[in-house]
């Protein structure tokens, strides 16, 4: 991982679920960035505080700053390594804001012009993303359209191993 902080942190939570270690492409202190186990464009990844917290408003001062600052950092790589011109930053704060991982994450996406006929019909994708991986950990059948499917772990795997060497 990107520092001496996170090199002896062992296991990565997303809520109630373990992500593999082979699954997280750089860490910070408090926050460590993982691909997507059902992305909406190609990049779609996720910035999450290491301490399970649900609520944004839970975090600290000091997870608060991480959170953003690796947000940038991993945003800022992945927008020319996917060729995008843009970037969506979001998050879903709660139950009724669309939140089904009971832990604070920021999606990031590197967008491109056209990738979403309307432009807001990216919420809903994240929107039915978070519900089809909230699924698919839990072992519920899932409702997968035709574009997207659920990865594999070896696929999240390489893709993390491909975006680990633009944080060296």
């Amino acid at each position: 991982m990107s520092s001496a902080a996170s090199a002896d942190f062992k296991e990565y939570l997303f809520g109630p679920w373990k992500i593999a270690a082979e699954e997280v492409f750089v860490a910070s202190p408090h926050c460590f960035a993982f691909v997507n186990l059902k992305p909406v464009v190609p990049g779609h990844v996720l910035v999450s505080p290491k301490r399970v917290v649900a609520r944004f408003a839970e975090l600290s001062p000091e997870e608060v700053s991480d959170l953003w600052c690796l947000a940038q950092r991993v945003g800022s790589a992945l927008e020319p390594h996917f060729g995008a011109s843009s970037l969506t930053l979001a998050i879903q704060d709660g139950p009724q804001a669309g939140q089904t991982v009971p832990h604070v994450h920021v999606h990031i996406l590197p967008r491109k012009a056209g990738d979403f006929e309307n432009n807001d019909e990216v919420y809903d994708a994240i929107d039915a993303a978070s519900k089809d991986a909230q699924a698919a950990h839990s072992g519920e059948k899932l409702d997968l359209d035709k574009e997207r499917k659920v990865r594999t772990r070896e696929e999240m795997a390489a893709e993390a191993a491909e975006l680990r060497t633009l944080f060296k």
